[in-house]
Formats: C-alpha cells, structure tokens, sequence
C-alpha cells in the first residue's frame, strides 16, 4: 500500500510544521522560529519536496527570555540580525498550505494557537479557514504509554540516532515526520483522527479550542482509540 494512501486519497498535500515561542502564552509571546516541511504523494512515496524554517523578527522591544535561549538556543541578538519580518512568514505560510492542505503536528493545539494569532497580527487568517488538522500527539497518546514527548515516540519508534528532538523546530519537525511514517506502518488509522485532538481530563483544554476541531478526554495510558469514544 502506498504511504499514507488513505490521507493522500483526500488531500493534495500534507504541511507538518513546528514553532519555537518566547513563551506558552499565545495571546502574549511570540513564534521566533517556524520550521514546515510539505510532503506529497510521488507514485506511491510520500516525497517531502519541501523544506522551510526561518527565525522570526520580534515586535518592537521584544526579546527572548533567557531560559527560551537556554532551551533553544535562540537569543533576542539572533533574532535581531537574522529574523525575517512577521508579514514575511506569514505570507510564506500562507504560499505552502494554499488549496487542498492537510495541516500537521506534534501537540498540535499549541502550535495552531500560536499560528493563529501570528496570521490574524500579521497575515490573513482566512487561509485557516476550511483547513483539517491532524495532531499526531493524540495518536501517540493511543498507542504508549505516558510519558508522551516528541523525544519519547523518537525513541519508541526506534528513531534515535536518525532524527532528534533538540527543541529547534527544523528538528522538530523532521523528526515528526519520521515518527508519522512509523505510526502508519503500526496502524492505518491516522486519517480517523482529522480534527479530533484529546486532552487530559484532569486539566482541560489548555487555552481557547478551535473550533474546527472536536475535543475529547484522553488519559495517560492507550485503550480504547479516542476516535471510538
């Protein structure tokens, strides 16, 4: 069977995308890195026939606070002499999701906030509008245990050594394509969790849901698929 047969069935192209922010708060902080790699169906193979990551100009006296640098490795100084403005990204996004896109990511209510509200500062968010997302950390909530970082389904798909977690989004991203290729190999199920995210029961949605997506209460420990619920 080709690889990701049943998305591409629906979808012309797969966009998985990573971001590094001065913080959780998509209200306040800012994305200092977009990272994306654009997958499409090449006779069978799903061929990444683009790449793209760019660190992102911060707003008037903005800065990076020292333990985002420490985690990153991304300073306010490296923003300042290599951060494309905010209207450029934006217009770059919107270049690489146009038409039939199905967008991805690992945790991916947290990055579409951030994305969200980047586009409606500095974009046009109408290119949201009508796209499907796939959160690939609710399909690993499926099928593992806790704990559920990137760098824990690297590991457990056997991936270490070929793609890292570094907390720098290219990498990030990189590597979730890999842990995607893995989970479809384990079960061909992905397209079932379109616009489906969980959430941990005990705290809730973290932030504003979207309202494309449905919610469901998700546990620590795989039973029975969310998608089933």
């Amino acid at each position: 069977m080709a690889e990701f047969s049943q998305l591409f069935a629906k979808y012309d192209r797969l966009v998985l995308f990573d971001t590094e922010t001065t913080g959780l708060d998509y209200r306040r902080d800012e994305v200092i890195e977009f990272a994306a790699v654009v997958v499409e169906n090449q006779n069978g193979q799903a061929v990444i026939t683009e790449e793209y990551d760019q660190l992102v100009a911060l707003s008037p006296g903005g800065f990076v606070p020292p333990k985002i640098t420490q985690l990153t490795g991304i300073s306010t100084q490296d923003l300042l002499q290599k951060g494309l403005p905010k209207t450029r990204v934006c217009a770059d996004i919107a270049r690489m999701i146009q038409g039939n896109t199905l967008l991805l990511a690992y945790n991916a209510h947290f990055d579409l906030s951030f994305l969200f509200y980047m586009l409606m500062r500095d974009g046009d968010i109408a290119i949201l509008k009508g796209k499907d997302k796939l959160d690939l950390l609710t399909v690993y909530k499926d099928r593992r245990c806790y704990p559920h970082k990137l760098c824990n389904a690297i590991e457990a798909y056997g991936l270490s050594g070929q793609v890292v977690n570094s907390h720098r989004a290219v990498d990030d991203v990189v590597a979730t394509v890999a842990v995607m290729r893995e989970m479809e190999k384990e079960r061909s199920d992905l397209e079932r969790y379109i616009n489906l995210f969980g959430y941990h029961p005990k705290f809730g949605i973290s932030g504003k849901p979207i309202g494309s997506v449905t919610y469901k209460p998700q546990g620590l420990e795989p039973g029975t698929p969310i998608y089933l619920k």
